[in-house]
């Protein structure tokens, strides 16, 4: 592989736990490639209201979605119709959305949406909540499609306006800010409502507390875009993807999942993508601690190994891509920058 991007979901951390965190921090890997870097193009603030994170902005960049899209604070990543397409290449037409089982829960004074992530959701257990929604978005016209336990896809061509939120955007944040707005959101605020009541009197909600999980009480929204959009913007720069799941894994024809550094120098190509994404969930959580550990071990796992192989030229260059909640630092390397011995190892960039 000659370039390599590594993309960093919430590698910069929370501004008011920088330094305290950044002083506990053993990264050295990290700390050299970070000072013998080389600031990139995609180095910028994000606004604190984007309907979607950075980093999630940044990948809808390099694949070509970007431009589906108003503005980036005015609406989520159009992830939809990538996934549509992975679903069924002969669905073309109309405006789409997905769909995904979520938990909100109530704060002092306002909802809050839970990471998805920790739902837990078990196959059987989506495809009796997929089957008790699908009655009533039919009844008013709308098709709904599953793919899997939490990801499902509504068609709503009339809804093509509407503007939402993508759920790590939104997780742990007062929901009212990042709900739809526009064409239909009326007719989804009570269509979720419908759905809400429904699932409250399911008694598998009542098994799933009484196992100690989160109640499925609520559906979130995101990710509108028309179906033939992925096919006519398409533009996928990689050779070779490593480590991506969800939507984004659907951009990329040739990925590779749970592989280390051997696959990924092995793999041959102009330029691949890396995404390493254990940072996100402490980070969407605030859960320093675990964010603490898992930077170190990724410094071991991924960033020590990476770095060797640059010293060594079995990669040619990389590019280290960082984000946080309105952030993102790009860092370019070769060879040539680990040379720059005069330059001491720092995590100093993390903090802005």
């Amino acid at each position: 592989m000659n370039h390599l991007d590594i993309l960093l979901p919430f590698g910069l951390p929370q501004a008011d736990m920088a330094r305290e965190l950044l002083r506990q921090c053993q990264a050295p890997a990290l700390a050299t490639l970070l000072a013998r870097g080389q600031n990139g193009e995609s180095s910028r603030s994000f606004d604190a209201f984007s309907r979607g994170l950075p980093h999630e902005h940044w990948i809808s960049g390099q694949f070509g979605l970007i431009a589906a899209q108003a503005d980036e604070r005015g609406n989520s990543p159009p992830a939809a119709a990538a996934l549509l397409r992975k679903h069924d290449p002969q669905l073309q037409q109309g405006h789409w959305f997905i769909v995904q089982p979520a938990h909100i829960h109530v704060a002092r004074d306002h909802l809050v949406l839970t990471d998805i992530a920790q739902l837990a959701l078990a196959e059987t257990e989506s495809r009796r909540f997929f089957a008790s929604a699908q009655r009533l978005f039919e009844e008013i016209g709308r098709s709904l499609i599953y793919l899997n336990a939490s990801t499902w896809l509504m068609r709503a061509d009339d809804w093509a306006g509407l503007r939402t939120s993508s759920p790590h955007a939104a997780s742990g944040r007062n929901i009212d800010i990042w709900m739809p707005s526009g064409p239909g959101e009326l007719a989804w605020r009570k269509l979720q409502n419908e759905v809400q009541m429904q699932w409250f009197a399911d008694a598998l909600n009542e098994q799933r507390e009484s196992s100690g999980l989160k109640p499925v009480n609520s559906l979130w929204l995101w990710g509108g875009a028309d179906a033939a959009a992925f096919a006519a913007n398409a533009a996928n720069p990689y050779q070779g993807c490593f480590n991506l799941h969800d939507w984004p894994q659907t951009l990329c024809a040739d990925w590779l999942s749970a592989c280390g550094p051997g696959d990924v120098l092995s793999m041959t190509g102009e330029r691949g993508l890396l995404l390493l994404d254990t940072l996100l969930e402490p980070g969407l959580t605030s859960e320093w601690g675990l964010w603490l550990q898992g930077m170190e071990t990724l410094d071991r796992e991924w960033f020590a190994p990476l770095m060797h192989a640059l010293r060594c030229k079995r990669l040619h260059s990389l590019t280290l891509v960082l984000s946080g909640q309105d952030r993102l630092l790009q860092r370019n390397l070769t060879a040539a920058s680990l040379r720059k011995f005069w330059v001491r190892p720092s995590l100093s960039h993390l903090a802005g």
